[in-house]
């Protein structure tokens, strides 16, 4: 019997081609890049190119490429093949690719320590003329998109998020908002399986930051998102909007 981790990475790498020509996906991670800069203190202050920066669930790196120009560094992480595979060819395409600031690791991170997650991080590192580093790299800043409602135990991904955190680093996570059982639609039929949740709950979501260890949590609406679902149930296809939250919180 396959994981929910099997089917998802099955489903994203089949996916990942067409990933960046959805207008919806690019429409919803420029709404979450806003969101972050609106959000996050270096980002309004000035101070952002001086992050170096985690991103959880990266996949094809539409996120990614977009906040690269902003911050020091990116490491995304994913773990269905394709999605890395589309975010390395377009990191190959880039008019410099051996200086980018930005690179992604196939890897489920469950440890601050994690050998793929501290090489990426090294490497990039080295490329701009960093030598000399013993300790273990921790992280400004994490963020991710559409990302935790995939995740089986957000206890655990907090906890693990803390610890790759510097301290003061802050996380900035966007996901769609579990508002009952009208959210169910934003995944057709065909692509809920493997689903852990749809969408992510603003109280469970604070207990959780904060049984981690994090301080200044706060969880709100971000933006809404309209978009198109499928017939079922008797209903029409229809246009439904979809709030997204931001999830806040420091690493004190």
């Amino acid at each position: 019997m396959p994981s929910a981790q099997d089917i998802n990475n099955k489903r994203f790498s089949a996916e990942a081609a067409a990933w960046d020509a959805n207008k919806k996906h690019v429409e919803s991670t420029e709404s979450a890049l806003e969101a972050i800069k609106r959000c996050v203190l270096a980002f309004v202050n000035g101070t952002s190119k001086d992050l170096d920066v985690l991103e959880i669930g990266c996949g094809t790196g539409l996120l990614s490429f977009l906040l690269a120009p902003h911050v020091r560094s990116l490491v995304g992480v994913d773990t269905a093949d394709g999605m890395i595979n589309a975010f390395n060819m377009k990191v190959a395409a880039l008019p410099d690719p051996q200086n980018a600031n930005l690179a992604a690791v196939n890897v489920l991170v469950q440890e601050a320590d994690d050998v793929h997650l501290q090489g990426a991080a090294a490497a990039l590192a080295t490329r701009r003329g960093e030598t000399g580093h013993d300790a273990p790299y921790r992280f400004g800043l994490i963020v991710s998109h559409l990302t935790l409602h995939h995740i089986p135990s957000l206890s655990d991904l907090f906890a693990t998020l803390f610890q790759c955190l510097k301290p003061g680093g802050r996380l900035a996570l966007t996901d769609y908002e579990d508002f009952g059982p009208e959210a169910v639609p934003f995944h057709p039929k065909s692509k809920r399986e493997g689903v852990e949740r749809h969408g992510i709950k603003r109280n469970e979501l604070e207990t959780v930051i904060i049984g981690a260890g994090f301080s200044e949590v706060r969880v709100e609406q971000a933006f809404t998102l309209r978009k198109e679902v499928e017939a079922e149930d008797g209903k029409p296809a229809r246009q439904m909007d979809f709030p997204f939250l931001i999830c806040l919180g420091r690493k004190s």
